[in-house]
């Protein structure tokens, strides 16, 4: 995270991939993680987890500095931080 600090990033947030498209929503950061929503259009209805090394930049969203279609294929469907925990 580039001059980021995780204090910025808020539940609820958006998270968007370098390409624009939006990736999730921000259920909470979790240590070095993210949580995702699992209401969000590419969830599957299941919780994932990214790692704050992903985020370039935060403002009024979070945005990565990995396309979503590549975030999809890293994403953790169980959190590394907690061991799995949901």
């Amino acid at each position: 995270m580039k001059g980021t600090n995780n204090s910025d990033i808020r539940e609820h947030m958006d998270v968007f991939g370098s390409c624009g498209n939006q990736l999730g929503t921000v259920d909470h950061v979790e240590g070095n993680e993210i949580k995702l929503t699992r209401s969000g259009a590419k969830a599957n209805g299941q919780h994932h987890w990214i790692p704050l090394g992903w985020v370039e930049s935060v403002d009024n969203a979070v945005r990565l500095n990995k396309d979503c279609g590549q975030a999809v294929k890293e994403w953790r469907s169980e959190s590394v931080t907690t061991g799995g925990a949901r």
